[in-house]
């Protein structure tokens, strides 16, 4: 058995202001409502990367990100995505959108009624809930099912 395997390696942040997180309207190939992150470059360390990251696609430059679960799946059957979701409430800057969507405040609660990109909301779950670090998504019969670890 195979050890190895091809990997794409994304971030994505939710950077928490009181009440309020910092959300994006993606233009991107990926539609919807989304936090900011993107993906790591070759050599990158990932903490770098989502630094990095949240600063093109938002103006902050966000300090003391914390790695708070992971989103996985399979592209194809021997590549897989993997998203390193971060948490942060320490930033400086101000708020700008980028080419890749507006950014703009939110508030906690009313996330889910935005539209969000897909499989967003099974992101928040790891975001918000203590009790989940992973959610694996696979897809069974052409709809996508999510394990939540």
């Amino acid at each position: 058995m195979r050890r190895t395997e091809q990997v794409i390696l994304t971030n994505m942040c939710m950077i928490e202001d009181g009440d309020k997180v910092v959300v994006q309207n993606r233009v991107d190939g990926w539609h919807g409502m989304s936090f900011p992150g993107g993906h790591v470059e070759k050599g990158e360390p990932f903490t770098d990367a989502v630094i990095r990251e949240v600063f093109e696609e938002t103006g902050l430059t966000i300090m003391n990100p914390t790695l708070c679960g992971i989103k996985d799946w399979y592209i194809e059957k021997d590549i897989r995505y993997i998203v390193l979701l971060y948490k942060t409430t320490a930033y400086k800057g101000t708020l700008r959108s980028s080419d890749e969507g507006e950014v703009f405040w939110a508030r906690k609660e009313e996330l889910s009624a935005l539209p969000l990109a897909d499989s967003m909301a099974e992101m928040l779950k790891v975001f918000k809930e203590d009790s989940f670090s992973e959610v694996f998504a696979h897809e069974e019969c052409g709809t996508w099912l999510y394990d939540f670890k």
